[in-house]
């Protein structure tokens, strides 16, 4: 039984990582900061499949802009070589995800005693509602 995720195959020359040393995040961990990436993923020039594409496209992802570019930022780990692996492994999990068809749930009609259950569920309260009524009107 194969993954999803070892189904679907990006080819490393998609992928531009780049590591943001000169662009500082502001925070006071400078070993952080110099060891940050930025991958970006360009969904539309990708080699995906056009479904996959478009459930990408269209999630509510903040990190993909208007143009369908992807950015994940990595500044987690100490080193260069684990926020990229950090960075790849959040992309393959996204498109993992995107690649996951949702299983459609069956119309099913309610059965008869069901139906029969929430009348009577009905009839119920509504017997408790007039008594409380009366009960309300007896002590004014």
């Amino acid at each position: 039984m194969t993954s999803p995720s070892s189904a679907i195959a990006i080819p490393g020359a998609e992928i531009e990582i780049s590591a943001v040393r000169a662009q500082g995040a502001g925070g006071q961990n400078v070993n952080k900061v110099s060891s940050a990436v930025h991958l970006r993923f360009d969904i539309r020039a990708s080699s995906l499949p056009e479904h996959i594409k478009g459930r990408l496209l269209g999630s509510r992802d903040q990190r993909i802009t208007r143009e369908g570019v992807l950015v994940i930022k990595s500044q987690q780990h100490r080193s260069l070589e684990r926020n990229r692996e950090e960075a790849l492994a959040r992309l393959h999990e996204l498109v993992a995800r995107a690649a996951v068809v949702p299983r459609q749930r069956r119309p099913t009609r309610p059965t008869r005693s069901s139906q029969k259950k929430r009348l009577e569920g009905k009839i119920r309260r509504g017997e408790v509602k007039k008594l409380r009524g009366r009960i309300r009107s007896a002590a004014d």
